[in-house]
């Protein structure tokens, strides 16, 4: 099979090329050249901007891509620009979507004021009634979060009555090249080797759907190259879906960190670890759909997605510029004040 993919040379990006030249697909990459990833010298790579994607049609045709997997369309337009190119061209196209489509997002982070949505959310379960969920944090209508809804481009995918489509709803992503460190925060505080890890008391069963990044891409793949997955859409994500409070111990373990989580009322956190949440809204998603048709399972077990990871983390290590030292003294102020912590040491208390 062909394939073609618009993006590619990031995190997820990688992994799925390398999953599909393992299975003897062909694969050219479509990118800026700005991002130099280490893709196996038989990929073929077609140079350019995908705001201007139409300008490449003719290069699209002389590979004659079966597939086309777009990993990074963010806007109504990019979703109409992106069909419109490859009608004629490709059989079918597979777009990445997000967890945010979901009305449950948005009463996570308190935008909509409605009660919690039931989870796991299937999906078919409610989308978000406002669009653009990033524009009120835009500095301008030039910034790409302005237009950002991956609702509106799931729509010119889905409806497109030429071309089918296939779109997935991807997870909280982590794993070695995660940009987000999705571990790193936690990890730093252990490595640190912090007596104890601070959490809002709400957060502490709060569950979220997270993904190891080499099953996530084995699960694109999977919609890439199996019909069957032409005019439906997929939550995609590992199970089960941990709590905050069992994540980090998760972590700690295969950190070798002895500490312990402990959760305070809201209001008596430092200030950097306040968050404006919604903790009684969970964001776990049903992956049975993915599972039953395309026969997606996890590849990588989580015991070896952390060891992996963390690997990763301690190699590239968090640099966010934050106070460390004065978030500390912060912490351990609340922790000496609620008597979880041995002031005379520094040491966590047993529960």
């Amino acid at each position: 099979m062909h394939v073609l993919i618009i993006g590619g040379t990031k995190f997820i990006g990688p992994y799925i090329v390398r999953q599909l030249l393992e299975s003897r697909h062909d694969v050219t990459v479509f990118h800026r050249g700005q991002t130099q990833a280490d893709l196996p010298p038989s990929v073929r790579h077609i140079l350019g901007d995908r705001r201007d994607l139409a300008q490449y049609a003719a290069q699209f045709t002389q590979f004659a891509p079966q597939v086309v997997l777009d990993m990074i369309p963010a806007t109504e337009h990019d979703g109409v620009i992106l069909m419109q190119t490859l009608r004629g061209i490709a059989e079918r196209v597979v777009a990445i979507s997000s967890m945010d489509v979901y009305r449950a997002y948005d009463r996570l982070r308190m935008a909509d004021p409605g009660p919690p949505d039931a989870v796991p959310l299937t999906e078919k379960a409610p989308l978000r009634d406002q669009l653009y969920p990033y524009r009120a944090t835009a500095k301008s209508a030039d910034e790409w979060t302005y237009n950002y809804d991956k609702i509106l481009v799931e729509r010119a995918v889905m409806r497109d009555p030429q071309l089918p489509g296939t779109v997935l709803r991807l997870p909280a992503v982590y794993g070695p090249g995660d940009r987000q460190h999705r571990l790193g925060k936690y990890l730093r505080s252990m490595d640190d080797r912090r007596p104890a890890i601070l959490l809002d008391e709400q957060m502490m069963s709060w569950r979220w759907t997270r993904g190891y990044v080499e099953n996530v891409a084995a699960a694109i793949v999977l919609a890439i190259t199996l019909p069957q997955a032409a005019h439906r859409i997929y939550n995609v994500g590992d199970e089960p879906a941990l709590t905050e409070q069992e994540w980090i111990r998760h972590i700690g373990q295969h950190a070798h960190w002895s500490g312990r989580v402990v959760g305070v009322p809201g209001e008596q956190l430092p200030e950097h670890l306040k968050q404006d949440l919604d903790c009684a809204q969970n964001l776990v998603v049903d992956t049975g759909r993915i599972r039953s048709e395309l026969g997606y399972a996890e590849i990588v077990a989580d015991d070896e997605a952390i060891r992996r990871t963390i690997t990763w983390e301690r190699a590239h290590p968090l640099e966010d510029g934050a106070p460390i030292q004065d978030n500390y003294a912060a912490e351990d102020a609340v922790l000496a004040a609620i008597g979880a912590v041995d002031g005379s040491t520094n040491q966590a208390k047993q529960p």
